[in-house]
Parts: C-alpha cells; sequence; structure tokens
C-alpha cells in the first residue's frame, strides 16, 4: 500500500508524543511515514518536502511542533493537501504558545489544529478525511465509533 499520510514533528524529542498518531494509523490499515524536520532549522527541507509530498501519494499532512509551532503553517503554505496541526506541550505555557502559534494562521493558509499533545486526534481525523473516498475505510471508522459509543452507554 502506497503511503497516504505524512507525519512531521519539529524536533527528535517530539517523536514520543506524535507515535501515537502513527499507532491508530495503523489499526485502520493507514500506511504513513514519520519524518523530523523544523521550519526554523530546516526550512527548505519543509518546503521540499511540502512541495513533493502530493506527488509521493501523501494525501495527508500531519505536523506537530511545540513552541514558536510554525512546522504546520510552513508545510501548509507549500501545499494544497489538508495539513492537522498538533500543538505539543511543554515549554514556558505549557503548550497554550504553541496551540496559539497553530491554530492562528493567516487567511489562505489553514490548519485543522487538535488540542495540546492531540496526535491521537489529529489521527482519527486524518482517516476521516481518507475515509471519504475510501467505502472500506469508512466501514470500518463507523464501526470503531459504534464500539465506543456503546462502551459509554448506560448499563
Amino acid at each position: 500500500m502506497a503511503t497516504v499520510v505524512g507525519i512531521v514533528f519539529g524536533s527528535p524529542s517530539d517523536r514520543d508524543a506524535m507515535s501515537t498518531a502513527g499507532a491508530i494509523l495503523e489499526k485502520f490499515g493507514v500506511s504513513y511515514e514519520m519524518e523530523a524536520m523544523s521550519a526554523h532549522r530546516s526550512p527548505d527541507r519543509v518546503r521540499e518536502y511540502a512541495r513533493g509530498a502530493e506527488a509521493r501519494g501523501i494525501e495527508v499532512i500531519i505536523a506537530g511542533a511545540g513552541r514558536a509551532a510554525h512546522l504546520a503553517g510552513a508545510l501548509a503554505a507549500h501545499t494544497s493537501l489538508p495539513v492537522i496541526g498538533v500543538p505539543i506541550g511543554g515549554g514556558v505555557a505549557g503548550g497554550l504558545d504553541a496551540l496559539l502559534a497553530t491554530v492562528q494562521m493567516p487567511s489562505g493558509v489553514p490548519v485543522a489544529t487538535v488540542a495540546v499533545d492531540g496526535a491521537t486526534n489529529a489521527a482519527v481525523l486524518a482517516v476521516q478525511i481518507l475515509a471519504r473516498k475510501d467505502e472500506d475505510l469508512r466501514t470500518e471508522l463507523r464501526e470503531v465509533k459504534d464500539q465506543r459509543a456503546e462502551g459509554l452507554r448506560l448499563s
């Protein structure tokens, strides 16, 4: 199966926070790649990754970064693919700075943003985006959501 989701993060230290996205994608049988790249330390690499993603078969990009957290926006500026931003917690403001930097994109450069350390929700959102054109994936997603709903019902 071709790789369809790109998971990128701003620093190797963010790998653990983003690994849950990979685990969720694996549960749905969605292929992905994971790479560390920085909007500030390796901007050319970020630009080339974003510009080449669609040609490589990537359909959704999940980008996690902490502190200044410009990675998701930098990627979104160079691609028409959906970009989901994951603010990574920590730093001086406990992740609030990353959240604001991820969600406050200029007009025309949208980044779907999940909660601080919300890599799980980012992966589920990516699956929902992919499921729009994949009936098998859509059926599996419905089943998982139904199972969660059943688990929340009171007896």
